[in-house]
C-alpha cells in the first residue's frame, strides 16, 4: 500500500515535517519515491503570492525548451530558485540534471485579464511545455500555478531528503499546507508523473488504494477538459473528478463524495435530496469509483479534506492541535508530528463521511 499524508498549519512549516511524517510510516511503503505539493508558500516565495511558479525537473536542453515556450507566450522571469543539492555517494535516488522553481510575470497582454483567462493560460502553457519535453525526453513539468511548488522524485525518501538538503529546517523554504506521498506507482510503469500528489488549477489530490473503475473514469474524463491528461495512475481520476465537480460544475464539495461513491439506491430513496442524487448518478455515473482507497484533497482556498471508499479498507487518521492539523495513513505519523495533541480527539474517517479542515483549523464531519 501507499502511505500518504498532509500537514496544514496556521504557521509556516518546513518540508522536513512531511519527510518525518513519511519516515514514521516507512514499514508501509517500499521506498521507491517521494513527492510533495507545497501550497501557501512562505520564505523566499512569500512575496510572490499572485504570480505563477513553474516547478519542473529536466535536462539542460529541457530548460531551454521551457524557456523558449515561456518567452514566446510573453512570460518574464522574476526569480528562480535552484535547490542546493547534496550528491553524496550511495544515495538511492534517480535525480534529473536540473530542478527549476521559477516565479514569472504574466504576459503584458494579460495585465487586466480576468482570473479565468489567466488560469487557462497557465494550464495551456504547462501542457505545451509538457508535450515538448515528452517529445524529446528532456524532462517533466509538474505545476505552473501561483503560490504552489511541486517536487517528485524516484528513490528512497530519506535519501531524497538528504539529496535536496531538506532535513535541515530553515525559514527560506516553507509553506502552510504540504501534502506528500511515499511509494511510486506499482500498477503501471514507474514515472515521475505517476507519483502523488496530483495538482491542477489549485486542486490537489492524493490517495492510498486503487480504482478499479479507472478505465471508465478515464474514458469520460478525457472528453471533459483539456487539462485531464496523462492518466499514468488510476488515482489521477480522483483529482480530475474533484476539479470537474467543484471547478467546472461549481457544485459544493459535499457532492464530490456523492459522485465517487454514491449511496445505495434504497438509502438515497429515503432522502429529501433524492432527486438530486438520482440526477448525479444518472449524469455522472462514469465518475463513480470502486476499490479500496482513501483520498486527501486540497481546494484552491486552502480547505483540506479526507474521504474514504465505501469498503473502508485503507487506513487513515486525523489529529489536530491549536495550530496544526495532520492527516496520515498511520497513527504513528501523528505521534511523530503532533506528540502533544489530545489523542482522544483523533478522527478515523468512516466510509460515509467527508472530514473537512478549514483555514481556521475547524474540523467538520460531513455525513453523506
Amino acid at each position: 500500500m501507499c502511505r500518504i499524508g498532509a500537514i496544514k498549519s496556521k504557521n509556516y512549516i518546513h518540508p522536513s515535517k512531511a519527510l518525518t511524517l513519511m519516515r514514521s510510516m516507512q514499514k508501509g511503503h517500499d521506498n521507491s519515491g517521494f513527492a510533495m505539493v507545497m501550497q501557501d508558500l512562505g520564505g523566499r516565495f512569500a512575496n510572490y503570492k499572485e504570480l505563477p511558479i513553474l516547478s519542473m525537473a529536466c535536462t539542460d536542453q529541457g530548460t531551454k525548451i521551457a524557456e523558449d515556450i515561456l518567452h514566446d507566450a510573453g512570460f518574464s522571469r522574476i526569480m528562480q530558485w535552484n535547490p542546493d543539492i547534496n550528491p553524496e555517494e550511495d544515495l538511492d535516488i534517480e535525480p534529473m540534471p536540473v530542478y527549476i522553481f521559477q516565479v514569472l510575470h504574466y504576459p503584458k497582454s494579460y495585465k487586466y485579464a480576468p482570473a479565468e483567462e489567466k488560469e487557462e493560460l497557465l494550464v495551456e502553457t504547462r501542457l505545451k511545455i509538457r508535450k515538448a519535453l515528452e517529445e524529446t525526453g528532456d524532462g517533466y513539468v509538474y505545476s505552473f500555478w501561483p503560490d504552489v511548488l511541486t517536487l517528485k522524485e524516484i528513490g528512497d525518501p530519506t535519501d531524497i531528503g538528504t539529496y535536496f538538503n531538506l532535513w535541515q529546517e530553515d525559514e527560506d523554504f516553507t509553506a502552510k499546507i504540504i501534502t506528500a506521498q511515499c511509494r511510486q506507482n506499482t500498477n503501471y510503469d514507474i514515472v515521475r508523473y505517476a507519483a502523488h500528489p496530483f495538482f491542477l488549477q489549485g486542486y490537489t489530490a492524493l490517495a492510498n488504494g486503487e480504482n478499479t473503475f479507472y478505465e471508465k473514469n478515464k474514458n469520460i474524463q478525457k472528453s471533459l477538459y483539456s487539462g485531464y491528461i496523462g492518466f499514468e495512475s488510476d488515482s489521477q481520476c480522483f483529482l480530475y473528478t474533484l476539479h470537474y465537480i467543484h471547478k467546472k460544475l461549481k457544485w459544493p464539495l459535499s457532492y464530490y463524495k456523492h459522485t465517487i461513491t454514491p449511496l445505495p439506491f434504497d438509502e438515497a430513496e429515503q432522502r429529501e435530496d433524492k432527486e438530486i442524487l438520482k440526477s448525479i448518478r444518472a449524469a455522472l455515473g462514469n465518475l463513480e469509483i470502486n476499490g479500496p482507497n482513501t483520498i486527501i484533497g486540497v481546494l484552491p482556498d486552502g480547505t483540506l479534506f479526507n474521504t474514504c471508499d465505501a469498503k473502508k479498507l485503507r487506513p487513515v487518521v486525523i489529529g489536530c492541535t491549536e495550530d496544526t492539523a495532520v492527516i496520515a495513513s498511520e497513527v504513528t505519523g501523528l505521534n511523530e508530528i503532533l506528540p502533544d495533541r489530545d489523542w482522544s480527539t483523533d478522527i478515523y474517517t468512516n466510509e460515509r463521511e467527508t472530514v473537512v479542515i478549514t483555514n481556521d483549523l475547524e474540523v467538520q464531519r460531513w455525513q453523506q
